[in-house]
């Protein structure tokens, strides 16, 4: 058992050894090999003047602050593929202006902080193929370099904006392939990017009727863009030409555009909600103004008042002469005294004209 924990304990010590000791293998050129050590950090042995350094297929872990290499002011070539970086925080690189070749391929990157590649003013070469990259950023991409090599292959970029693209017009060398684009009406500023470029091949992913086919030779109805032409072959060069903004073509800027085109459904939609509404308000209106009138016009027939009246006087005059004494010889008044002037026959009525008129002597 103890034999066990000797070898054990050795080979820990081997492995620290070779961590901190100097497992690089220098040239006579200036160039470090440190490749495949599984290193967690730079060798502080190393010569400071070297120009090229190896740290590939190691397990380096970059620092939140700070740089990852100090006091190497000479280097023009790092190459750091195979690492589990997994993302680049600001001033990563710091130190290193005579950086032309960096090598961060099969990184794992899924983020590159927008300042994390400043300072690298003569970058030549970046090669960041392989990562699972989904988005790029302007800033990202220096301004005033000189960068000339740019290798996006094989990450997981499905659209590219066109300010990203403009900034991109002056690299030489752009490679795109191996993403999963989508051929969709915001890929039209691509494919006019594309068809200025010499040798850029790039393959659509979806939508699946267009998938495998160069994206170069797609027209706009292809793309699911209305009311567009196709946009006509450049020829190739490599001076950078402005590509239409959000301000100049809101229908091939950003992966949002061309939905706002389908909301006339919904107006149409509320539209006729709020008639239904209304047709169904006025309906109940009616229905109850139908009950109010139909109510008032439910009345039954009055009773003949004359022939009650009338059977009634009969039966009061007949009992009256049934009656002995002098109740049996009353009579019922007739009026009440009072005549009206349409009951006064036409010749009474002219007697008593001739009566009111004064009477003088002869």
């Amino acid at each position: 058992m103890a034999g066990v924990w000797i070898l054990w304990v050795c080979g820990l010590l081997c492995t620290w050894a070779l961590a901190v000791g100097h497992p690089c293998h220098v040239g006579s050129q200036g160039w470090a090999d440190c490749s495949g050590n599984s290193l967690l950090r730079t060798p502080d042995a190393l010569l400071r003047t070297i120009t090229g350094l190896d740290l590939s297929r190691n397990s380096l872990v970059v620092p939140k602050h700070g740089a990852l290499l100090n006091g190497f002011p000479a280097l023009r070539s790092l190459n750091l593929s195979s690492n589990p970086l997994f993302t680049l925080y600001p001033a990563t690189f710091s130190g290193l202006g005579a950086l032309r070749l960096l090598d961060l391929s099969h990184c794992g990157l899924a983020h590159l902080h927008p300042a994390a590649l400043q300072g690298l003013g003569n970058l030549h070469t970046l090669l960041l193929w392989g990562n699972w990259l989904r988005a790029l950023e302007v800033s990202m991409i220096p301004a005033h370099g000189v960068l000339s090599h740019l290798d996006l292959r094989n990450n997981q970029l499905a659209y590219a904006a066109g300010p990203v693209l403009q900034r991109m017009g002056g690299i030489l060398r752009v490679q795109l392939q191996g993403n999963p684009w989508a051929c969709n009406c915001s890929a039209s500023v691509l494919q006019q990017w594309l068809l200025q470029r010499q040798a850029v091949q790039v393959l659509c992913a979806s939508p699946p009727a267009l998938q495998g086919q160069d994206i170069k030779t797609l027209t706009s109805q292809d793309l699911g863009c209305r009311g567009q032409r196709r946009l006509p072959r450049a020829e190739p060069s490599t001076s950078t030409q402005p590509l239409p903004t959000a301000a100049g073509n809101d229908t091939a800027t950003t992966p949002l555009v061309g939905k706002g085109g389908n909301s006339w459904p919904y107006l149409v939609g509320f539209i006729l909600c709020a008639i239904g509404i209304s047709i169904l308000i006025a309906l109940a209106a009616k229905c109850k103004l139908f009950h109010k009138n139909f109510a008032s016009y439910r009345h039954r027939p009055l009773p003949d008042t004359s022939s009650v009246v009338n059977g009634s006087a009969e039966e009061s005059a007949a009992w009256e002469e049934n009656q002995p004494g002098p109740i049996g010889r009353l009579q019922p008044e007739e009026d009440d005294g009072f005549i009206e002037d349409n009951y006064i026959q036409p010749r009474e009525q002219l007697q008593e004209e001739e009566d009111m008129e004064p009477h003088f002597p002869l």
